[in-house]
């Protein structure tokens, strides 16, 4: 995994010292090596951080160039089906100077163009940039595993893996956007394509910006390149059951290629203990990473260690405890934007710690979202119209779509209009949405099955901007690459056609899934209600802690948030809406003072 950036300017030529300082702001997350290459001219540049896995010599370093030195790479990623590629690009003329995945991507884009990024399998972003042509072409992974944020400024197109990259070559920094900073108090994160700075943006996943600067001011209009499936498919459970263990075997091998060895973290739930408990069918003895919390019956470390045994595979651990706190301070930089999801700090401690023993691991994302796991979808599960969801749930649905009952399972202390009118500063209000859930209304498409519906906006809302940001900077932070084996897009693709009645089970929690590790784990761990990656109640509790943080903060003296507003909250010990804000001051007070 890598850093990458680029700047295409329409004026004077790139600086260079400055061009690698902005590098090197990325370079936790390649601390391997690190080259740029700048055009003739100098007004065009691409910067690399490398953290090799494939073809550790030289011939790996980027940016990369093509034989003629006309087409130029840099990459964050891993192409998994690189070998066949290869072949086919091979069989079509093509010649290759190294192992790597990447230079696949720069002979793939010669042969197909921005059709190439159909016929990828894997987790990627990257700029591609065509002397001749002129053009540069940017683009990310289907679900957003990999980041890329862009902006054109003051005659200056930049792009890199993280802001904070571009930051360091402004030479003053953009002013921050209250829309996102409402945003994020709504959704623990702020929605692509916005980003918490004016003028800068994300590039939602799945999409692409293929840029002409052959005549001046370029066009910038993300494409879409791919999109979930319809539902249209009814195999019996039995055949269902083995094309899942058939595509996850072939995903979970092809995310163990490397040249380093691969570690897998492990929580002791199905995901984590079904990655570990098919690599073992491989041959794979991983080395398995942990996190717990002290004094908590429901530590996560303690199934993680059954898992481990049953399997005779190595298993590192470490308890968190209050003091871990101060790590919302380091997590500021990090993250770039707030982000206020409540497991941040386990994983990045547990990133911390797989990182002094592996480059790289597995982990489980994806496999809630594709097999149907979240508590709040089982409620819908059996649902098949809005109005029936409104006669079962009325309390938890207004107005006339889905988007309210979502809006308040995810809200973990859900900031309406009305709060955050209370919670902002009076001088800001003029700056609030109209519509604060107007995501996941962007996001909502009404299947036939009401569970469907909302399992396509945990996989473009909830998954796409939180969790996936989360264990990309958590992990990158200490030079981690993670990989993410139930994300592989054939597998999510075969889940997503499915009719629910094939794959949910009100009785058996992902029921594919459960099937086909029914056998290989322990019965404890079959039998465990679900647990997000989170630690005990008492530990977001802490009204004092959130008092001594924002009474007298950054946000309170820059008239951010209302005094009045946030007394009410500490009056209510309402800890998950501190909890958002307290990650909001952190911010604040690293980027903005």
């Amino acid at each position: 995994m890598c850093g990458i950036i680029g700047q295409v300017s329409l004026q004077a030529p790139i600086q260079q010292r400055q061009f690698n300082a902005m590098r090197d702001t990325l370079q936790h997350r390649g601390p391997d090596g690190f080259g740029s290459w700048f055009s003739e001219n100098r007004l065009v540049a691409l910067g690399h951080r490398r953290l090799s896995f494939l073809d550790l010599s030289d011939k790996g370093k980027q940016p990369m160039t093509n034989e003629t030195g006309s087409v130029w790479l840099t990459f964050n990623g891993e192409i998994y089906n690189y070998i066949p590629l290869r072949a086919e690009l091979e069989t079509a003329g093509h010649h290759f100077s190294s192992k790597t995945d990447s230079e696949v991507l720069l002979h793939a884009y010669e042969e197909w163009g921005t059709g190439m990024l159909g016929r990828l399998k894997g987790m990627f972003a990257f700029g591609i940039w065509d002397e001749h042509r002129k053009r540069l072409l940017i683009a990310r992974d289907r679900f957003g595993i990999k980041p890329l944020y862009y902006g054109f400024l003051n005659n200056q197109f930049y792009f890199a893996s993280e802001l904070k990259a571009i930051l360091k070559g402004l030479a003053k920094r953009p002013a921050p956007s209250m829309e996102a900073v409402a945003d994020f108090l709504v959704y623990r994160y702020v929605p692509s394509p916005k980003t918490i700075w004016k003028g800068l943006k994300k590039l939602p996943p799945a999409h692409y910006l293929d840029i002409s600067f052959a005549s001046g001011s370029p066009d910038l209009f993300p494409q879409c390149y791919w999109q979930l499936p319809d539902p249209r498919l009814r195999p019996t459970p039995r055949e269902a059951v083995l094309q899942v263990h058939e595509l996850l075997s072939e995903s979970v091998g092809q995310h163990l290629q490397s040249d380093v060895p691969v570690g897998s973290f492990l929580s002791g739930g199905y995901d984590s203990s079904a990655l570990v408990a098919y690599a073992h069918k491989q041959g794979k003895a991983l080395d398995t990473f942990s996190i717990g919390f002290e004094g908590w019956e429901k530590s996560e470390h303690q199934y993680a260690h059954q898992v481990a045994d049953h399997l005779n595979l190595p298993l590192h651990t470490r308890l968190a405890g209050r003091e871990q706190l101060a790590l919302l301070d380091q997590l500021a930089y990090f993250y770039d934007e707030p982000l206020g999801d409540i497991s941040t700090i386990p994983t990045f401690m547990v990133s911390q710690m797989a990182s002094q023993h592996r480059k790289a691991v597995l982990s489980g994302e994806g496999a809630d979202e594709l097999f149907a796991g979240y508590t709040w979808q089982k409620p819908i599960a059996g649902l098949s119209t809005l109005s029936r969801l409104k006669y079962y749930l009325p309390e938890q649905i207004s107005g006339s779509s889905i988007t309210s009952y979502y809006a308040t399972a995810m809200a973990m202390g859900r900031f309406d209009l009305e709060v955050l009118k209370d919670t902002i500063h009076p001088r800001l209000h003029d700056q609030l949405p109209a519509f604060p859930d107007w995501f996941y209304k962007k996001h909502t498409r009404q299947y036939p099955q009401l569970l469907k519906t909302v399992q396509k906006l945990d996989i473009q809302t909830f998954m796409g901007e939180l969790v996936l940001t989360k264990i990309d900077r958590a992990s990158m932070a200490h030079g981690l690459e993670v990989r993410v084996p139930f994300l592989d897009h054939e597998l999510a693709e075969y889940l997503f056609s499915l009719h629910p009645k094939v794959y949910y089970r009100a009785s058996q929690t992902k029921f594919l899934l459960y099937e086909n590790i029914k056998n290989t784990l322990p019965a404890e761990i079959l039998k465990r209600p679900k647990q997000g990656f989170v630690g005990p109640d008492s530990y977001y509790m802490d009204i004092a802690f959130y008092a001594n943080c924002l009474r007298d903060g950054q946000l309170i003296k820059s008239d951010v948030i209302s005094p009045a507003g946030l007394e009410r909250l500490l009056r209510d010990k309402d800890h998950w809406r501190l909890w958002k804000l307290v990650v909001l001051e952190k911010w604040w007070q690293r980027w903005m003072t």
